[in-house]
């Protein structure tokens, strides 16, 4: 039972959410990558696996499929998924390969259910579900990034947003390709960044974005492989303490959020500090429910919930082993999954693994409350989102905040 192969005995997939960005522009030997001559294009899965996408546009749409026409302003189409093509429902024209939607305009946007967007559209099949690609520039992506990743900021704050904005870029560009099979480079959800479109986009975050056109994250001369998270509550992590498949870099380290004035920069967060409590009834329940889905470990294995307790910490202080007692033995949780397993009675994964238990038992010796007392918000690993806006706060620039977060980079100009 207490065996890390028993433990590991269904794991699958990656976290879920932004504590799943794992990017994939680690150094690997050989030459670096050239730079670019010019802006590349993203293409990016709006619509991933569904039945029907609903495009129309701000102004006139030039669509082309089987046929080509154009579409007036605010007209709306349905696209289905048609054999192992695509189709425009109720037009009766048969499947296409792929129907494109671009601006006849001059780049007025296009709506993808409701949604704004730069750039083209393509609808395309892939095992009878349909998907939506928008091919767009990479800096009008990063601006339906920026704000949808750190909020609404102040103009005192800008430093966090160009931070950003270079962050996120070297994360697009190390992970085109990314989805290359399913015909596109990286999602528009947190399982890569959050892409929101042209309906988020702030005259400040416009702004960060050009002031930093660009710009990159390098380490030995190539896009460095980023991370980045909502708070570390004191310190961020090392990959191996929440992620089972990257590799170690020098730059991917524990770095203190402290201030030197005292508290840390990220204390700003309102969720530097938290706090979730579960009835013995609830606790077991869940556990119930993701132990066997996570770990692969039988259900029956959980009949009574004895201890939650940490057995070993990382680098950084946070959990990289927790041991649930049961009739039986030990179940061992790893550091990449403490946060699936020991969901809060509402569903949802745990803030961080940076945590804390106090387990008060009955008299026979089963748990009856459990309370955990939670460091941070999301993995830790690399840019802390609050650490940033509270550096830019104190005066700090873009350059001191990734140095501070990516120790030993460089920021180059790539194209």
């Amino acid at each position: 039972m207490t065996s890390r192969a028993a433990a590991r005995k269904s794991w699958t997939g990656a976290l879920v959410g932004l504590s799943s960005l794992i990017g994939t522009g680690a150094c690997v030997p050989g030459a670096p990558p050239p730079r670019l001559e010019r802006e590349p294009l993203l293409r990016v899965g709006l619509v991933v696996g569904a039945e029907q996408v609903r495009i129309a546009g701000r102004g006139s749409l030039a669509i082309t499929g089987r046929t080509s026409f154009n579409l007036a302003a605010d007209q709306e189409v349905r696209v289905v998924a048609v054999g192992a093509g695509v189709g425009l429902q109720g037009r009766g024209e048969g499947a296409a390969d792929e129907i494109r939607f671009e601006s006849a305009d001059g780049g007025r946007l296009i709506l993808v259910n409701g949604r704004p967007y730069r750039g083209t559209v393509v609808a395309y099949a892939r095992g009878g579900s349909l998907y939506a690609v928008n091919e767009v520039g990479i800096e009008a992506y990063l601006r339906g990034v920026i704000d949808a990743e750190m909020g609404s900021r102040s103009p005192n704050e800008m430093a966090a947003l160009e931070a950003q904005a270079i962050v996120s870029r070297t994360y697009a560009l190390a992970n085109r390709g990314r989805f290359r099979t399913d015909g596109y480079d990286i999602r528009a959800t947190v399982t890569d960044q959050a892409y929101v479109g042209a309906g988020r986009e702030s005259p400040l975050g416009v702004r960060a974005v050009a002031n930093t056109a660009g710009l990159v994250v390098t380490y030995d001369g190539r896009p460095a492989s980023v991370f980045y998270h909502s708070t570390c509550g004191y310190s961020t992590a090392h990959p191996s303490e929440v992620f089972r498949s990257v590799r170690g870099v020098e730059y991917l380290r524990p770095v203190s959020d402290r201030r030197p004035s005292g508290g840390y920069y990220c204390d700003i967060s309102p969720r530097f500090r938290w706090r979730v409590e579960w009835d013995g009834a609830e606790l077991r329940n869940i556990l119930r429910g993701t132990v066997p889905s996570v770990l692969g470990v039988e259900q029956s294995v959980m009949d009574v919930v004895r201890d939650v307790y940490t057995h070993q910490t990382g680098r950084s202080g946070r959990v990289t082993e927790m041991r649930i007692s049961v009739s039986s033995g030990e179940v061992p949780v790893f550091g990449p999954d403490v946060r699936r397993v020991l969901q809060t009675p509402e569903g949802r994964m745990l803030g961080s693994n940076s945590v804390e238990f106090t387990a008060t038992k009955n008299e026979a010796g089963v748990v009856e409350h459990l309370m955990v007392t939670g460091a941070g918000w999301g993995h830790g690993v690399g840019m802390c989102q609050w650490g940033a806006v509270g550096r830019a706060r104190s005066g700090q620039s873009a350059t001191a905040i990734i140095s501070a977060y990516f120790p030993g980079t460089r920021i180059e100009r790539w194209y």
